[in-house]
């Protein structure tokens, strides 16, 4: 009987079966068994016999006596892009850039292979969502943008069967490739439909192969799932050398695009774009649209927080109104939903302010996400600010107000990272009264500091 060209592996527990059982024997969860590539059969040795092993073994070598090669980074003429990658792709390595329909993934990668043809780079961009005289439109309207038309001179396959793909990568040879996205493609030898587990899983592991071989920088593009996240096995953003978010909201202009994983550089960066008509624009001084936009008015302040290492000033807002649902509403945008009901406990127990009965919203504006506990007092002072219906004083009593720091649970406010940025970036736009663990090591402290009507017997730290 011939050996059997796939097995069915159970994603929750490793069980393997030569057929496909909708509940896993061994687990017994449903669901949850892939059809992959059946390993190869490889001749057994008896055990005991000195070079009888499949492998022979090998000497260590210590790492001071690694030879390690120094590549050059390519530069995709993207600012934001490359900073965030570490300084430009590295040659052999796979990056895998996510998002969720309509962000702007296929127009950020056209516009780095466009800067980079122009350049003089080999390059190529294989699709298997998009036509070619789809993408040949799409590389009209970024031709000002990308290279000076170097978008219109990159070379375009349209396929999704793997093999082909591969043929072409081996015999084209770019120094760059795009590849639009992983969950279309194919392997014909797993009958699993393109974007299941097992094919998304072959599919990776040997581009990868090809891109080390030939040192061929490699963009894989993505799908998301409706909560967020990568979608395929999560074996796929350990394969890549680096796993980059694209988020932002579709209805408004910003974009952050953020570093999850990085093996050649700091996960801790971040760069900003803004979608126009031409393409993406870097954003490079947010700052200022967010200042400027800034009301002043209760429920307001401006937030000082970090984008990696990059301080980005932007308002926050609440609104608190009296409620009729029990239990009310709690809305957030741009910020975690758990930390605001974190902020509103430590508001009631320690600040005496309760919004138990009240509808509490909270929302960043701009679209921008901020992922960072020195949110907290900014939260805090905003809703307390919208529940007393008294702005917050700025210097000379007037707003806005910028803050930032961590609330404690017992209502002491914690250092964050980079309170130096943070103050600098805002006395550059005038905003002097900060108010921050320096100023204010309580939550009393500091909403005795920031709001006008603050008595300050019941404001005392």
């Amino acid at each position: 009987m011939p050996r059997p060209t796939t097995v069915h592996i159970c994603s929750a527990c490793g069980h393997s079966s030569a057929r496909w059982h909708g509940r896993c024997p061994g687990c017994q969860a449903w669901n949850t068994l892939v059809e992959e590539r059946a390993p190869a059969a490889r001749a057994r040795s008896p055990r005991g016999r000195a070079g009888a092993g499949v492998g022979a073994a090998r000497k260590p070598v210590r790492l001071a006596d690694v030879n390690t090669a120094q590549l050059p980074r390519l530069a995709t003429g993207i600012g934001e892009l490359d900073r965030v990658l570490g300084g430009g792709l590295v040659p052999g390595s796979l990056v895998l850039l996510g998002g969720s329909p309509g962000i702007g993934k296929s127009t950020l990668t056209n516009m780095a292979l466009g800067n980079l043809a122009a350049a003089g780079r080999r390059t190529l961009y294989v699709s298997g969502e998009e036509s070619a005289a789809q993408i040949r439109l799409r590389a009209e309207r970024l031709a000002p943008t990308a290279g000076g038309g170097g978008a219109l001179a990159v070379p375009v396959l349209a396929e999704t069967d793997l093999e082909t793909v591969l043929a072409t990568l081996e015999a084209e040879r770019p120094e760059v490739c795009v590849i639009d996205s992983v969950q279309t493609l194919h392997d014909s030898e797993l009958s699993g439909a393109p974007g299941s587990v097992g094919q998304v899983r072959e599919v990776a592991g040997r581009i990868m192969q090809v891109a080390k071989a030939a040192g061929i920088a490699v963009m894989l593009v993505g799908h998301v799932t409706k909560e967020g996240a990568l979608a395929g096995p999560r074996v796929l953003e350990h394969l890549v050398d680096c796993v980059l978010q694209f988020e932002g909201e579709r209805e408004r202009t910003y974009r952050t695009l953020r570093a999850l994983k990085n093996r050649f550089g700091s996960t801790n960066e971040a760069g900003v774009f803004e979608m126009r008509q031409s393409g993406l624009v870097e954003v490079l001084d947010a700052s200022a649209r967010f200042v400027a936009e800034a009301t002043g008015k209760p429920g307001s302040v401006v937030l000082a927080a970090m984008e990696g290492t990059r301080p980005l000033l932007v308002e926050v807002q609440a609104l608190v109104s009296p409620s009729e649902l029990v239990p009310p509403r709690r809305i957030v945008n741009g910020l975690d939903r758990n930390r605001l009901a974190l902020v509103l406990a430590v508001l009631a127990r320690h600040a005496s302010i309760g919004v138990g009965s009240a509808d509490v919203f909270v929302n960043v504006v701009g679209g921008v996400r901020v992922e960072e506990p020195g949110a907290d007092l900014a939260i805090a002072l905003a809703v307390a600010s919208a529940a007393r219906g008294v702005a917050l004083r700025g210097a000379g009593g007037a707003g806005p107000v910028a803050c930032f720091g961590e609330l404690g649970l017992t209502g002491e406010l914690r250092s964050t990272a980079h309170p130096d940025r943070r103050l600098s970036e805002a006395a550059k736009f005038g905003l002097l009264d900060v108010v921050s663990p320096q100023t204010a090591p309580t939550l009393r402290a500091a909403l005795r500091a920031a709001l006008a009507t603050e008595a300050p017997g019941r404001a005392a730290a």
